[in-house]
């Protein structure tokens, strides 16, 4: 009914209803074999780590099944559209349609409003629903399955805020203390003032307790000097913004992702690319299912003699290659070669190529 009030026609409802079922199936299906082979992977470490099922199945499975369906959502697409296009045109029913007057123009008419309600629950399942969710699935693999939280880290050094730089011989996580801890307060280039301190220690929030500290303050050719052995302070910095674990930047909602990007990159933390990719993937992803519907559609709309398994066959090594360029591309943005932003949409331009190439041969 809501399909017909927006003024879409039988065969529009009849495409996205097969869109979106196939679609919705596929995931079903992949992601029930993947909880069986995930599950027999890890299923020694439930036991040596003596988790409950109650925390297998709620903490860990209930947010897994979610991460990975849309992890792998261009995958589902593209597999989607694929299959049930190729039935349609192995059983004539896309020469019936273009024979009937219906050019292909038309005819993706449907494909595209499934493409862009894919799109938009990919995006808002991505930036709002899976982050904090991952939050309970990474806490139940660092505490059952295997730790990647980091603790500990040595020489640290960044800008808590303009004309103020912040240094840590080292900090550990587990007893909230730093070590040999300095604080730079510059004027422009001028250094006007310095503390320094045997042992930091996080308390709370941005509350920090420095011990056995001196500071010193320059005015012009003089120098003042305060020593003491405790004082409690304010600083705009917490543990989790110099401590980076992987699956941080999974865990953070898409505005929260961007505002730790701009004030990271203010303070001259420059281990972030991670988050950076995570960012724009998240856009990629979305545009992405447009891509690839447009790829399927026209690749699988042409009867063919080796019947559906040959559309199947492309669409399974045009689809596997999408994923694999963009994990290849998205090394090179760690590895600093290249900025994230070229990196994550590098696949989707040129898969775009492609898509253009293939919409131009499609039956007519």
């Amino acid at each position: 009914m809501i399909l017909k009030a927006i003024g879409l026609k039988r065969i529009d409802t009849y495409i996205i209803k097969k869109f979106l079922g196939t679609y919705i199936f596929s995931i079903l299906l992949i992601i029930s074999v993947s909880v069986m082979f995930d599950f027999n992977e890890k299923v020694d470490n439930f036991i040596k780590n003596s988790a409950s099922a109650k925390a297998i199945i709620f903490d860990y499975y209930l947010n897994f099944i979610p991460y990975y369906a849309n992890l792998f959502s261009s995958l589902f697409v593209f597999i989607s559209v694929i299959f049930f296009t190729s039935k349609l045109a192995d059983n004539s029913e896309i020469i019936a349609m273009l024979s009937s007057g219906i050019n292909f123009s038309r005819l993706m008419r449907p494909y595209m409003i499934s493409a862009f309600i894919i799109a938009l629950a990919t995006f808002v399942l991505n930036s709002f629903v899976i982050p904090p969710a991952n939050v309970t699935r990474i806490e139940f693999q660092n505490k059952y399955i295997k730790n990647r939280r980091v603790d500990f880290d040595t020489y640290i050094q960044f800008e808590i805020e303009p004309g103020l730089v912040a240094f840590f011989e080292s900090y550990n996580a587990d007893t909230r203390k730093g070590t040999n801890f300095s604080l730079d307060k510059f004027d422009g280039k001028e250094l006007v003032s310095r503390l320094t301190a045997k042992s930091i220690v996080h308390d709370s929030a941005y509350h920090w307790t420095i011990k056995d500290y001196m500071i010193r303050n320059f005015i012009g050719m003089k120098e003042e000097i305060e020593e003491g052995e405790r004082r409690d302070t304010i600083l705009q910095v917490i543990p989790s913004d110099f401590l980076i674990s992987t699956g941080d930047w999974e865990q953070m909602s898409t505005p929260a992702l961007r505002k730790y990007i701009n004030r990271q990159k203010q303070r001259g933390i420059g281990n972030i690319q991670n988050f950076e990719i995570e960012y724009h993937r998240r856009f990629a992803m979305s545009f992405a299912a447009f891509i690839l519907t447009v790829i399927g559609a026209s690749l699988s709309s042409r009867k063919v003699k080796g019947g559906m398994g040959f559309n199947i066959g492309m669409g399974l090594l045009l689809s596997f290659s999408y994923i694999l360029f963009m994990q290849i591309s998205s090394s090179f943005a760690i590895s600093g070669t290249v900025s994230p932003f070229v990196a994550v949409w590098i696949p989707n331009v040129l898969y775009s190529f492609i898509a253009a190439y293939l919409y131009a041969k499609a039956p007519r």
